[in-house]
């Protein structure tokens, strides 16, 4: 997915400005979709040379006007056909999962601590999309529409960092076991002497 689908997403859901639209990056779509500010204003302009966005000036008192974003017809059309079109698997590139592979050439307290550092930031989201789940969508099952798409976009990040967390907790059970054997085994045993 490309920013600008991304961009034409929130758009598609409410016409704003690109500090708007930013916004709404940093408290949702953002966490499936990163982009910073300024990539965000630098793709609107892109949008509006293309035809996909419009905007209508709005005056604001000792600033300069703002452009208020919403989606074209073309952008519109674009969207559909994007939403339409085939989405390739995603490839997992992850640094994590080569560490681990590569676990044996380093210390395995450092590689249990990463693995617990890493389990607690998926935990700490995994609460956050929790409490968006309770406060936001109450009754999952009278939702339709976007209220509804928002919901199982939503659902597919929790099962994303269940699934995260399940992994550390089992990968880090794994290396413990291997630390404490490896302790046992290097140990001398005491009273064996001839």
């Amino acid at each position: 997915m490309a920013l600008e689908h991304a961009i034409m997403v929130s758009l598609s859901e409410r016409p704003g400005t690109g500090y708007e639209i930013g916004r709404q990056f940093d408290r949702s779509i953002g966490y499936f979709w990163s982009a910073t500010h300024q990539q965000i204003y630098r793709t609107l302009g892109k949008l509006h040379a293309e035809g996909m966005v419009s905007f209508e000036p709005v005056a604001q008192e000792g600033r300069p006007d703002k452009k208020v974003y919403t989606l074209s017809d073309a952008g519109r059309q674009a969207l559909r056909e994007w939403v339409s079109s085939p989405t390739p698997m995603q490839q997992l590139r992850d640094d994590l999962g080569l560490k681990i592979r590569a676990a044996e050439h380093a210390d395995l307290t450092d590689v249990i601590d990463e693995l617990r550092r890493h389990r607690a930031e998926h935990l700490a989201r995994l609460h956050l999309y929790q409490s968006f789940e309770k406060d936001d969508y109450p009754d999952p099952q009278a939702l339709t529409g976007r209220r509804l798409h928002q919901y199982l976009v939503l659902r597919g990040g929790v099962r994303i960092e269940e699934g995260f967390v399940g992994w550390c907790d089992e990968v880090i059970t794994a290396l413990d076991t291997e630390q404490r054997r490896t302790a046992t085994a290097s140990t001398p045993s005491v009273g064996n002497e001839s």
